[in-house]
């Protein structure tokens, strides 16, 4: 079979290329075999990449026994804990693209022939994807796995803990000694934090798209059974070589659709939906958020994981990880079963041995947490273009609920105001000018909801912002208003005082004003510029589309 790394390696003008690979002690074999990109995206400050080279290199080694070999090359990677609450968070999502990119840029110059994607965290997975969809090389997505959970003193503790634990200090409810007593062991060691959070949401539902192994999202991360898993990734890619089975032939329109299934049925993070758009664009489908919203209608909630629940995804692997779930979901016809898998079988096929719903940490689907899927997107005249929730977390008595808006224009103001206790009961906290272009770059908003539960405000106090949520917020947190303020959407135009009605039931978002109210004052408004103005963040704010089409960049055509 023709190789496309033949392009740089083989025949009499190709000698010079030659010589840089014998420069870095490569075997002629070697040389002779298709040349398999392994994206490393290990550094030493992220804890669920600080132990990725074990992972990269148990890949290669699975390259190896397969009859490849392995060309590994990094990739970057923020992680979005430390980047909180300050002025780094413009840069994570932003690091999305910039992944993509660069993998693309590093395979398309070196004509590699396959790939392995070694991720964990937040935007490193989406970003991988949308390169390997770009690329539709042969590829497999392989994770570091998640952290255990810490254990506090009474019972599973985890990064939420320690955010929401901070406003308690700084309330009074709990002493700095507490506090860090709790920082100290809520993350014990490496791997993405352990809750149902962006990082594990995505490698979860990667395995229901079909382009990570199963147990990608669950086999913890300090396990023996991750590195076989690694290996695993590192045969199977080149199985794919062999048969040229691409991720374009796996990422159906019905496999976004099962991913999503997967992803209301877990009751994962709200970032979700904006990466799966923006991994969707890549090959063109479109992902109608009023469709997300009937597959999160029909599809129980059978998970609840941390933040909204005390499981953790430990527990989840422990009783039979993502397989048994989509087990569950097969069986009620509401994933279908015949998508093809980077196992080379379909996803039936991969179900024979998935074990079934143990009850508790997966439920059935007659016995369910949740009628309805963890996620809703809202309309409305406060959200043309939609908003998202994360329902899985919001109390009961939020669901449909009324308040009068307290309105900031960043993150920091909301924080002090919270912080100060100047929010009360019944009120709203709208941040706006925190969107893609506005922000730039849709900053995370686990401090203010931290604050917000922290004071034990999470029942009767909402939040919505053009920004966006941690997975791991909990409450009326409602993010991706859009159109954002920055380009004049409704969300500009709310003042102090405006009640607004959140309807999550009914997928409503509205603002008793009128249109012509609205309209009024955003030709008042004079939108505030982002606070960076120079570097990639300057050209990233250029080019940015909406949250609701993914955030990603796009030059107008001439």
């Amino acid at each position: 079979m023709n190789m496309r790394s033949d392009n740089v390696k083989k025949g009499i003008e190709r000698a010079p290329h030659r010589s840089l690979f014998w420069a870095m002690g490569y075997h002629p074999r070697e040389i002779e075999q298709p040349l398999v990109g392994v994206v490393n995206s290990y550094n030493e400050i992220v804890p669920g990449h600080i132990h990725l080279n074990s992972i990269s290199g148990a890949v290669k080694d699975g390259i190896r026994i397969a009859g490849g070999t392995p060309v590994e090359f990094s990739t970057i990677g923020i992680c979005d804990g430390i980047a909180m609450n300050h002025r780094g968070m413009h840069y994570s999502l932003t690091s999305r693209e910039l992944i993509a990119d660069s993998i693309e840029a590093m395979v398309e110059a070196h004509w590699l022939d396959a790939l392995v994607l070694v991720t964990n965290c937040d935007k490193i997975t989406p970003g991988m994807l949308m390169a390997a969809l770009r690329l539709n090389l042969p590829a497999v997505l392989i994770s570091g796995g998640p952290m255990m959970a810490g254990q506090g003193k009474n019972g599973k503790i985890d990064l939420k803990n320690t955010f929401e634990a901070a406003s308690a200090a700084q309330a009074g409810k709990i002493t700095e000694q507490e506090l860090e007593e709790m920082a100290m062991e809520a993350c014990p060691g490496c791997g993405s934090c352990a809750g149902m959070f962006t990082a594990n949401t995505m490698n979860c539902i990667a395995e229901a798209l079909g382009l990570a192994l199963p147990g990608n999202g669950t086999v913890p991360a300090v396990k023996a059974a991750r590195l076989r898993l690694a290996k695993e990734a590192g045969i199977k890619v080149m199985e794919h070589w062999d048969q040229q089975l691409l991720p374009r032939q796996i990422t159906t329109r019905q496999a976004f659709r099962n991913a999503l299934t997967v992803d209301m049925a877990l009751g994962g993070s709200t970032n979700t939906i904006l990466h799966l758009t923006a991994i969707a664009k890549e090959i063109e489908i479109n992902l109608d958020p009023k469709d997300i919203n009937t597959l999160s209608d029909k599809t129980p909630q059978l998970c609840m994981l941390s933040p909204a629940g005390e499981d953790r995804i430990e527990d989840l692997d422990n009783n039979g990880g993502i397989p048994a779930v989509m087990k569950e979901l097969a069986s009620g016809n509401l994933i279908n079963d015949k998508e093809m898998t980077v196992t080379g079988e379909t996803i039936k096929n991969n179900l024979v041995k998935a074990v079934s719903p143990d009850g508790a940490v997966i439920r059935t689907l007659d016995n369910s947490y949740r009628e309805k899927g963890g996620l809703a997107i809202l309309f409305g005249n406060l959200a043309p273009e939609g908003a998202i929730v994360k329902r899985a977390a919001v109390a009961p008595e939020m669901m449909s609920w009324k308040g009068t808006a307290r309105v900031f224009d960043c993150e920091e103001e909301a924080c002090e105001a919270i912080r100060e206790g100047k929010i009360a009961a019944g009120e709203i906290v709208v941040i706006r000018y925190e969107g893609p272009r506005g922000g730039p770059g849709m900053r995370e908003m686990l401090g203010p909801t931290s604050e917000i539960a922290g004071r034990g405000l999470d029942k009767s106090v909402a939040l919505i912002t053009d920004g966006r949520f941690s997975g791991a917020s909990r409450g009326a947190s409602i993010g991706h208003v859009s159109p954002e303020a920055a380009v004049k959407g409704p969300l500009a135009a709310i003042r102090d005082g405006d009640v607004i009605k959140i309807d999550i039931t009914d997928f409503c978002l509205d603002v008793e004003l009128s249109d012509e109210e609205i309209k009024r004052r955003l030709e008042e408004v004079t939108p505030k510029n982002p606070l960076i103005k120079k570097g990639y963040l300057r050209r990233y704010a250029s080019m940015v589309t909406s949250a609701s089409k993914g955030a990603v960049l796009e030059v107008e055509q001439e």
